[in-house]
């Protein structure tokens, strides 16, 4: 994912404390008034920007589906294609960053998105179904030998592993954004490996 350099925007304080308040304290157990009150702002305030806290969660989670996708495109067409090692690597790294950078939003999509409405949880598993396949195809070049399937099968294990930084340790006891991350990309990329190798026959 881009890294920002421009000040966030008032929605964007809003919705960066409702991850952080839903994902701390469940979504029911957040008030209108508190997730204000993290921003500055009176409860009521809230109604100009979102229609309540069912609007804030639909967007974080359709949200960062979205994002995730297109920040793979985007690394795609950076990488040209023509590497699958790169480009696999770019993926990778670019997972890496949500899982490190955006932890409340993995415990939101494990814990909440039953609480979407029909139309907003078909949006999210769409846009998921459509990333998870751009990496079944770069893994399936750059490792031939594994089917569709287990390719697949690959891929969701491996975003299991990324996806578990909520659960490693409290953030200020992690060793370090840059060994964690280096870390992850090895797993990430042994796992692959793993995948690979395992279905190439023994003599």
């Amino acid at each position: 994912m881009a890294t920002r350099t421009d000040a966030p925007t008032r929605r964007e304080q809003i919705l960066k404390e409702a991850a952080r308040l839903f994902a701390e304290r469940g979504f029911h157990g957040v008030g209108v008034d508190e997730i204000g009150a993290a921003v500055g702002i009176s409860g009521p305030g809230l109604y100009r920007h979102f229609a309540g806290k069912d609007a804030m969660l639909a967007e974080l989670l359709v949200g960062i589906s979205g994002s995730l996708l297109t920040g793979a495109k985007r690394r795609l067409e950076e990488a040209g294609g023509v590497d699958p090692e790169a480009v696999l690597d770019s993926l990778i790294e670019g997972h890496i960053d949500f899982a490190l950078d955006d932890r409340p939003l993995i415990t939101l999509h494990d814990r909440e998105l039953d609480r979407l409405r029909d139309s907003d949880r078909k949006l999210v598993r769409q846009l998921q179904r459509q990333y998870v396949e751009l990496w079944v195809e770069v893994v399936r070049r750059l490792y031939p030998e594994l089917a569709e399937p287990a390719a697949r099968s690959a891929v969701h294990s491996v975003f299991g592993l990324l996806n578990s930084t909520p659960h490693l340790a409290r953030p200020g006891s992690l060793p370090g954004r840059a060994t964690t991350a280096a870390l992850l990309h090895r797993m990430a990329r042994g796992a692959f490996a793993a995948a690979g190798n395992a279905l190439i026959p023994r003599e």
